[in-house]
């Protein structure tokens, strides 16, 4: 079955990404190097400049104000650099008798831990500014989930959802001397959803998002707003199936633009909220307006005997087109730490959702279903 063929396939190309990436950057290169930029252009003392994995930690104070923008920016451009961070000299990641676990490189799972972290700047950078929302149901991501609806209101009981996708930056900058920063890129995603109870699986809904994002963040805040597209069409199994029935196919398409805001809390505590609205739609009597918010919770102790956290988060979302009724996707599970492919993480999560479905072709059916699925997110 090319459902399976493709999941295969998917595996194949993380494993061989995941060789190319394996070797770590050498570290006492970076210190010299960074020494050497520090000593020759701001004539800086540089004995307090720790290096590990590729992450350059400068204590609190060792740089002046003023010149901490232009510092980072420096340092960030050095080969190799996963990210600089700005740290109290008491923080974990400066003791000798930690280094794995203090000095992770920062990715989009711990970006703003341990102090102010600042992301390498330029063309095609790494990671994200904006993180990924883990519960939101149409986030672009990598992913295969088995769920089991509790109702005959989708086509069937049993659906296996998969997700291609991801958030691609293309460039990154600071803002003016200060350490916040600005990204602009693509986003895109395809998800579709099989019946399992069908004779061959059939497919039933597939929906594409592209967009144009640009994301912001400063500290413990940050933004993403995008302009995209999406268009929903239905499988050609399930159509033949319901040609003889009053099942009536919905020509959605539609562009929009949203904006999301975000706020980390202590001891992994995320909160995030925004709107957005449609325009160009098809049908034409399509609501405009929509909210969003959640709360996420990403553990900063880990579970050292499997290398893995506990996650879990909740996603709320209410549409005009639908009377502003909610819509509420659950996840929760574990993040296994030592399954990484250039510095992200796998995801075993339980989710459960009740309220409109987010599949486009069925958007006028009320759903809930309970579930289990591995999320990857590049």
């Amino acid at each position: 079955m090319n459902y399976y063929r493709v999941l295969t396939t998917l595996g194949v190309m993380l494993s061989s990404v995941s060789s190319a990436y394996a070797t770590p950057h050498d570290d006492t290169y970076i210190a010299g190097y960074a020494a050497g930029v520090l000593k020759q252009n701001l004539k800086l003392d540089t004995r307090t400049l720790t290096v590990k994995n590729g992450v350059i930690f400068l204590p609190v104070g060792s740089v002046a104000s003023a010149d901490e923008g232009k510092v980072v920016q420096m340092l960030s451009e050095i080969p190799g650099v996963n990210a600089v961070k700005i740290a109290d000299a008491s923080n974990p990641a400066f003791a000798t008798t930690s280094d794995e676990e203090a000095a992770r490189p920062p990715n989009d799972q711990n970006l703003s831990q341990n102090g102010t972290a600042v992301l390498p700047n330029g063309l095609l950078p790494r990671g994200h500014l904006f993180k990924p929302l883990i519960a939101d149901p149409r986030w672009a991501h990598f992913s295969v989930a088995y769920r089991n609806y509790q109702s005959n209101n989708f086509d069937g009981r049993n659906i296996a959802s998969v997700s291609f996708g991801e958030t691609i930056p293309f460039y990154r900058t600071n803002i003016g001397n200060s350490l916040a920063q600005i990204e602009t890129g693509i986003q895109g995603g395809v998800f579709s959803d099989f019946n399992l109870g069908a004779p061959s699986a059939d497919l039933l809904n597939t929906d594409f998002i592209a967009s144009l994002y640009s994301s912001v963040r400063a500290g413990q805040f940050s933004a993403f707003g995008r302009v995209y597209h999406q268009s929903s069409h239905l499988g050609d199994e399930f159509l033949l199936r319901m040609e003889n029935t009053k099942f009536q196919r919905v020509n959605l398409s539609y562009e929009g633009a949203d904006l999301k805001l975000s706020y980390e809390l202590p001891y992994g505590v995320r909160i995030y909220g925004g709107g957005g609205g449609i325009f160009h739609k098809e049908p034409s009597n399509l609501k405009t307006w929509s909210a969003q918010s959640g709360i996420e919770f990403r553990s900063p102790w880990r579970i050292d005997f499997a290398s893995m956290r506990p996650i879990a988060a909740v996603d709320i979302k209410n549409f005009e087109e639908n009377n502003w009724s909610t819509d509420v996707s659950a996840r929760a599970g574990v993040e296994f730490e030592q399954l990484q492919v250039l510095s992200r993480k796998l995801q075993l999560m339980a989710e459960y959702y009740n309220g409109f479905t987010p599949s486009g072709q069925f958007y006028k059916s009320k759903v809930e279903y309970l579930g289990l699925g591995l999320h990857y997110h590049f």
